[in-house]
């Protein structure tokens, strides 16, 4: 009874999020229930696909709005090429400040996760900046970060990480809060932390034995051993594996198909399936009829009526 009064009231706030204890303060996710269509003055064009980068929040990592039939896509890249991506203090701010933007964008309707640096997604922490810390300010650092995935993974929209080289350590428990994540073959994906006499400490210890399974989990952790792309799709640790080079490709053509759909049921379906497995059956089949009711009053569920009678393309709005 208590896990369905905790559903119900979960989702009736789902536009704003509590803060985690564990978060920093700023980290507040928003995720609104009606999408509106996005100001057509908000932004200049700079290509016919992509927009002018949005004001930068960190240097290391930017973040551009897709246009004309790929608006409501949003591409996150990380970019701190001297260090292979390794995150540190400024990067993570940068990272943070970014997906808050992310939360709080109503024309949003998925997101990519990829690198600008050729040959890495992200090598894990900063171990230079971490030898300057004491242990304080690692446990303030690794919590930190551990709630930022955690913010990541609770997004309102799907995310794809798009992976192309190594996804090390935090790198790749950047890649597990994400809903999807598309591989080049060229991929390398490992927690390699208990060589260096540590346990992965942003929830690669939680989510990857939910991902792939607790014995290959405890395999790949209590080893360090690094996989290649094929190795980690036919594990379940990525959905695709495609030739080098091609994985923003892939991701971009999944992220149309997502993005072709109606946002509000996108949404109400990652809420009762990330939420769902967290609870018994009882109140996970609850939710989603919660999440159900939530697309039953839409405009967008009559287009899509409308659209099958005409067969036509539909023109979801959100609403």
């Amino acid at each position: 009874m208590r896990a369905l009064v905790f559903l119900s009231r979960s989702l009736r706030q789902h536009s704003v999020a509590k803060p985690n204890p564990f978060q920093p303060s700023s980290l507040i996710s928003i995720c609104k229930e009606n999408l509106l269509p996005p100001n057509s003055n908000q932004w200049i064009y700079q290509t016919r696909r992509t927009l002018i980068l949005e004001p930068s929040f960190s240097k290391f990592v930017k973040l551009h709005r897709l246009a004309d039939s790929d608006s409501g896509i949003l591409e996150v890249s990380l970019d701190r090429p001297e260090a292979k991506n390794a995150i540190g203090k400024e990067m993570l701010r940068g990272f943070q400040h970014t997906l808050e933007a992310i939360g709080r964008d109503s024309s949003a309707n998925v997101m990519l996760l990829r690198s600008s640096v050729p040959r890495v997604f992200c090598a894990g922490a900063d171990l230079k900046e971490r030898k300057t810390m004491n242990p304080d300010e690692i446990r303030s650092f690794v919590n930190s970060l551990r709630a930022t995935f955690s913010f990541l993974e609770t997004l309102c929209l799907p995310t794809i990480a798009v992976i192309e080289g190594a996804a090390l350590g935090g790198g790749l428990e950047m890649a597990l809060s994400c809903d999807l994540r598309i591989c080049g073959e060229d991929a390398i994906l490992g927690l390699p932390e208990t060589g260096l006499a540590i346990i992965p400490g942003a929830g690669g210890t939680q989510r990857l034995p939910r991902l792939i399974g607790k014995a290959k989990a405890k395999e790949l952790i209590f080893t360090g051993r690094k996989v290649g792309g094929k190795d980690a799709m036919s594990i379940g640790l990525v959905n695709y594996c495609v030739p080098a080079g091609e994985a923003h490709l892939k991701a971009l053509e999944i992220a149309r198909d997502i993005n072709d759909k109606g946002p509000i049921a996108i949404r109400m379906a990652k809420k009762a399936i990330s939420d769902g497995l967290e609870v018994n059956m009882k109140p996970a089949l609850a939710l989603e009829e919660d999440c159900y009711e939530q697309t039953l009053n839409t405009k967008d569920r009559l287009e899509g009526l409308a659209a099958f009678a005409e067969k036509r393309k539909p023109r979801y709005t959100g609403e």
